[in-house]
């Protein structure tokens, strides 16, 4: 279950604007790589430390992999792919890699977790 909180917040474009209040999913807390290897390691007959080696060998090939621009896919997880912001400027010619303002790491989750969305369960808490 997923609980949410309410939460006030003015109107960017009308800070004129009285505050409106929304709802905001409240964390119950983090699971590192630690952990995920530990829960694998449960689920099969693979070892926590090998699990934990395979997890962090993909974190560094997914750095490798996206730094040479490469989409990473990784099935019914998602894909991985980099994407920047940049200045803009009135022709084609004046675009240089110098305009990238500033780069992020784009999510784009897979059928399975997008459905997850449609099942999940909510509670206000105070």
């Amino acid at each position: 279950m997923i609980t949410v909180k309410s939460l006030q917040r003015v109107n960017p474009r009308d800070v004129e604007a009285p505050k409106k209040f929304y709802v905001q999913a409240v964390s119950a807390g983090k699971t590192d790589l630690d952990r995920l290897a530990y829960l694998i390691s449960n689920q099969s007959t693979v070892r926590k430390a090998d699990c934990y080696a395979v997890l962090e060998a993909l974190l560094h090939n997914m750095m490798d992999e996206l730094s040479q621009g490469r989409i990473i896919e990784l099935g019914n997880i998602g894909n991985f792919q980099i994407g920047v912001s940049s200045d803009a400027v009135e022709t084609e010619e004046e675009v240089t890699s110098s305009l990238v303002r500033k780069a992020k790491i784009s999510f784009r989750p897979a059928k399975a977790l997008r459905d997850l969305l449609q099942t999940v369960d909510y509670k206000k808490v105070s």
